[in-house]
């Protein structure tokens, strides 16, 4: 206990320590909410790997879907690596660094309002943003706080608030800076604790060969046959609910206001080359680590809670056995991986009711002239306004995601699964194919938006009658063809204005 605990006092001081560190770069708008626009490869890699992982996925995830789909849910980690972060990179790293720069957007409401020219889209998407990730904040909450009491002995109702607190004191100090330094620091811890746990685990089992061969016995639920689970064969027992699984956690990630943030703030077109590469290797070893390690999970005694088991006690009981330093780094992968995506979801939330919601700057749109001699730079006092503002939405959001997590509703959980589902059915096509085509209209942009809230929200509000994983699957994919079908038959915007925004790629 002594070791867990000192261990973990000096991970929080560190993570405080660099708040207080970076509070005089969080002065202004551009420093608080992007760093400057100037983050090095390094730590937005990082910053998006671990804002992508996080307890949700080491402690919900990989022991659910371990359970479910055995070691073939490896394959969950490796869609993660290759789709959620390197074709992410790929497809939108260097495009939405420069449109976002070239149109002055700070968030992804914002650029949707000024991309296809209406505030309305700007205020629709910052509500949808605000309404989806509450939920998940708590949610993150709950996974972290579950394992601390299971390392700690600490009532849960303690951890949270703790958690919360302290997230909250980094990032009203230094802003997204903060938010990126302490992101490296806890990535690091993270890639070292992944691979520590699963050699530990592992090598409890009597090594792999071992742990592959108690597995591959097991049966099939509902039998009794040994060997019928397919629990070590390529694709596990059910290719296709795996395959709606791997979509919706690796490419949810290009809609995700948190995820696609990281682009606005990273420093030139070399970093985000660098940042490809860094990524990408992140993710292959800590979502893969996760899934694998989560892919043993029927070789330990799961809670059964109301007869049916109890998902997330799956990982902590392969844990528990554990030396007490192991469970220290545990607790602290798990810690790192959670308060980085805390942190990342909170300053989206404040920043996006912050500058589309309450201080909605008019703004001329690209190719309009505009009238009158208004000043381009904002006022400093104003500019210092908007940053206190943010600090205490963030305190706000914190409050209500904690008062969720401390009080639960049955529908969180579910919530919860269709959260990615609707923000990136709603985001992803209309903000990939903004960045690629001058054809995309205003009208298709608000027909994805209804297209995936309601299909997520409507599924949900029937009691789910399509697994809530391949409802946010298809909510993804379906919302290309939606964008392309509308905006063949509504109104183009004006060529002027969308050949300003795209002269952004020819410099």
């Amino acid at each position: 206990m002594v070791i867990k605990v000192l261990l973990t006092i000096i991970f929080l001081v560190v993570m405080i320590g660099v708040g207080v560190y970076t509070r005089k770069q969080a002065s202004s708008v551009e420093g608080f909410v992007l760093g400057g626009r100037a983050v090095g490869p390094w730590l937005t890699a990082f910053a998006f790997g671990t804002s992508y992982f996080s307890a949700v996925v080491f402690v919900g995830y990989a022991g659910q879907f371990g359970w479910k789909y055995g070691l073939s849910s490896a394959w969950i980690g490796i869609g993660n690596a290759v789709i959620g972060s390197l074709l992410a990179w790929l497809l939108l790293g260097r495009r939405t660094k420069l449109m976002t720069q070239h149109i002055e957007s700070r968030t992804m409401p914002d650029f949707f309002g000024t991309r296809f020219a209406d505030q309305g889209l700007r205020v629709a998407a910052s509500i949808i943003a605000f309404v989806f990730l509450i939920p998940y904040t708590a949610g993150v909450y709950k996974g972290i706080s579950t394992l601390f009491e299971m390392g700690f002995g600490i009532p849960y109702e303690y951890c949270v608030i703790i958690m919360a607190i302290l997230t909250a004191v980094y990032v009203i100090l230094g802003g997204y800076k903060a938010t990126a330094m302490n992101d490296f620091i806890q990535g690091i811890i993270m890639l070292f604790g992944i691979v520590a746990v699963i050699v530990a685990v592992i090598a409890a089992q009597g090594g792999l060969s071992e742990a592959v061969a108690k597995l591959s016995v097991l049966p099939a639920d509902g039998s009794t046959e040994p060997g019928t689970g397919g629990f070590t064969s390529l694709f596990g027992p059910d290719p296709l609910g795996l395959l709606g699984v791997v979509v919706l956690t690796s490419l949810g990630t290009m809609g995700l206001p948190q995820m696609v943030g990281k682009f606005y703030s990273i420093t030139d077109e070399s970093a985000i080359k660098r940042g490809t590469v860094i990524s990408t290797i992140f993710a292959f070893i800590v979502a893969g680590g996760c899934y694998f390690l989560g892919g043993f999970g029927r070789l330990y005694e799961p809670v059964i809670a109301n007869g049916k088991i109890a998902f997330d006690s799956i990982v902590p009981a392969m844990l528990v056995t554990l030396p007490d330093v192991l469970i220290a780094l545990v607790v602290l992968l798990v810690l790192s991986a959670s308060m980085s995506t805390l942190a990342s979801l909170v300053l989206t939330s404040s920043s996006t009711m912050t500058l589309d919601l309450i201080y909605r700057d008019k703004k001329s749109l690209p190719g309009e002239v505009e009238e009158g001699t208004i000043d381009d730079i904002v006022s400093e006092k104003i500019e210092r306004r908007k940053v206190v503002v943010m600090r205490v939405l963030i305190m706000f959001f914190i409050a209500i995601s904690l008062l969720i997590a401390l009080n639960p509703p049955t529908f969180i959980a579910q919530l919860m699964g269709i959260s990615w589902g609707a923000l990136a059915g709603a985001f992803l096509a209309p903000f990939m194919l903004g960045l690629y085509s001058r054809n995309v209209t205003t009208a298709s942009v608000w027909a994805c938006f209804i297209w995936g809230v309601g299909l997520t929200v409507v599924n949900m509000l029937m009691g789910n009658p399509i697994n809530p994983i391949n409802c946010g699957a298809i909510a993804m994919v379906g919302g290309f063809p939606v964008v392309w079908i509308v905006s063949l038959f509504t109104k183009k915007l004006p060529k002027n204005m969308v050949d300003s925004i795209f002269d952004c790629y020819k410099k």
